[in-house]
């Protein structure tokens, strides 16, 4: 039985397959380090790769990482050209692509069809589904979400992560931007209240509280120090971006993303004995939620 006021805690890598330095610090990290889980791209460049090693790293829980902006889709472009630009690739402009999939039967029917396909490679692979998100939390999107609910029971009701940074945690770790994390924490309370709500509906479980999101590519060892010692109670999963090193081509990381830090935060000797200290080991979605 889960006791409510445990502190649990994943860790987890996305963009599982963008390329060989993720999955090599994904792969480093989940033996030598901290790293429970990661979450696959299996439209990315070096999915299959990905695959390979997770096959052979039977603790990591694997996640499918929804992709739909920003990125590769599974099917031919050709079977989703609203979703997709001259190059074949999905749109990057977020806001007009949320707002499009609104506006856009025609649009909405290609965004489901490109999600069961991601669904079906995943499956292909033979891993089990540790959890669900998606690609730049695209996942809170009614359309995306209430395809995901859909589909997630016939894949085995894997996790959805939960984007929701609690304030007063997130600032007491780090003591800067204050109205800034108040006001995402504000804007993500509502947006996942929903999401939780029609989640639950269908039997689908969620983590508590989610941290990475205000420091998305600064996941450094210092603030993995800080943001352990000030984990609420519950579920808490913390997300990075690592890698060990750049590599070339449209698929690299933002120039902002200190992507080598957060891998050797993740290997840290100094993190790895905080935790230990504190008698917290991260586990899959599915170990920490008990499903």
């Amino acid at each position: 039985m889960l006791v409510p006021d445990r502190k649990r805690l994943i860790v987890t890598a996305d963009d599982f397959g963008l390329s060989l330095p993720v999955n090599e610090a994904v792969e480093t990290a989940h033996r030598q380090g901290i790293l429970s889980a990661a979450s696959l791209m299996v439209g990315a460049p070096a999915a299959d790769n990905a695959v390979l090693r997770a096959r052979a790293l039977k603790s990591l829980g694997v996640g499918l990482h929804l992709t739909l902006i920003n990125g590769q889709p599974v099917l031919p472009p050709e079977e989703v050209p609203d979703l997709v630009g001259a190059d074949g690739r999905f749109l990057n402009d977020p806001v007009r692509f949320g707002l499009a999939l609104f506006l856009s039967p025609k649009m909405r029917l290609q965004v489901q069809a490109e999600i069961r396909a991601q669904f079906e490679r995943f499956a292909d692979t033979g891993l089990v589904m540790d959890h669900l998100n998606g690609h730049q939390h695209f996942h809170l999107h009614p359309v995306i979400f209430h395809a995901m609910a859909e589909l997630a029971p016939r894949y085995g009701f894997p996790p959805v992560r939960l984007p929701l940074e609690p304030f007063t945690a997130s600032f007491n770790a780090n003591r800067d931007r204050f109205a800034g994390r108040m006001a995402g924490w504000l804007f993500y309370l509502v947006q996942t209240r929903r999401l939780r709500r029609i989640f639950s509906k269908v039997g689908i479980q969620s983590n508590d509280h989610v941290f990475g999101l205000y420091d998305s590519g600064a996941m450094t060892e210092e603030r993995f120090l800080r943001l352990i010692t000030h984990l609420p109670p519950g579920i808490s999963e913390i997300y990075c971006h690592p890698a060990t090193g750049r590599w070339e081509g449209s698929d690299n990381l933002p120039h902002s993303y200190r992507c080598e830090e957060e891998f050797r935060a993740l290997i840290s000797p100094a993190v790895k004995k905080k935790l230990v200290a504190m008698n917290l080991r991260p586990s899959t979605f599915r170990v920490a939620l008990g499903s």
